[in-house]
């Protein structure tokens, strides 16, 4: 049984932030459902409701107390320890497949003339991540992650070609992804108070679709501000104009 949760939020990124605060749960470790959006305008506030799907069962009932009432502020610190234990639980490979990932990631590893450490970092229904332990992280995440990115794209392919299209793999090394999203956080609110103040527009470096969607839904909450995607293939430019 896969158990789903509801949290609201003035933006998206409000939302998602809560509930991975909540669920004490790292935000790409779940999947994320729009049940309800309503933006920002000059009289009235945004509002997004989000469904979380963890993608795993809590050995508990969900949202309850110990007197079977919800509470108020999520699940319970037992459930959220439930939570961590079945999603992270053992780092080493628990199936063939599992091995077979950690196997085919170290062999691109050994074959770019490096090494490391692979091991599970967290696991889903329908994705799996694994991280990259290695003196030569620097190297593996490459210039703004793009060859952190090219590794990953491949680790997925070859999950394609065993059979299991329907997971998605995801590749970290040193915590990179997290501090990826921190700094595009910010650079999104620096380039939106730029953008305010001149009234012109301005086109970021080229980006993944993960970081774009970062961008995107960090600036949704921002009334006279708004994005979009320009160019072709993977790694498109994000455009933020100002609209007042």
């Amino acid at each position: 049984m896969e158990y789903e949760y509801e949290f609201e939020g003035r933006t998206e990124k409000e939302a998602i932030d809560r509930a991975a605060k909540s669920l004490g749960l790292a935000k790409d470790a779940f999947d994320v459902e729009i049940l309800e959006s309503r933006r920002q305008g000059l009289f009235k506030k945004g509002y997004v409701k989000i469904k979380v799907h963890p993608g795993q069962p809590s050995p508990v009932t969900a949202g309850r107390d110990d007197e079977g009432e919800a509470p108020s502020g999520g699940i319970s610190e037992l459930e959220k320890k439930q939570f961590t234990d079945a999603l992270f639980g053992n780092p080493e490979a628990q199936s063939d497949f599992e091995q077979k990932l950690i196997d085919f990631t170290q062999g691109l590893i050994s074959r770019m003339g490096y090494t490391a450490k692979v091991t599970v970092l967290f696991r889903e229904e329908r994705k799996i991540g694994l991280k990259m332990d290695s003196e030569f992280s620097s190297i593996l995440i490459g210039k703004k992650g793009k060859n952190l990115d090219a590794l990953q794209l491949l680790v997925n392919i070859y999950a394609g070609r065993q059979g299991r299209g329907d997971m998605r793999i995801i590749l970290d090394t040193e915590n990179y992804r997290i501090h990826r999203e921190e700094s595009l956080v910010r650079l999104a609110y620096t380039v939106a108070d730029r953008v305010r103040d001149n009234r012109r527009s301005v086109l970021l470096e080229p980006m993944n679709p993960f970081d774009r969607r970062l961008i995107h839904t960090t600036l949704s909450d921002i009334a006279d501000v708004e994005t979009k995607s320009e160019g072709e293939g993977l790694y498109k430019q994000v455009r933020v104009y100002y609209r007042g």
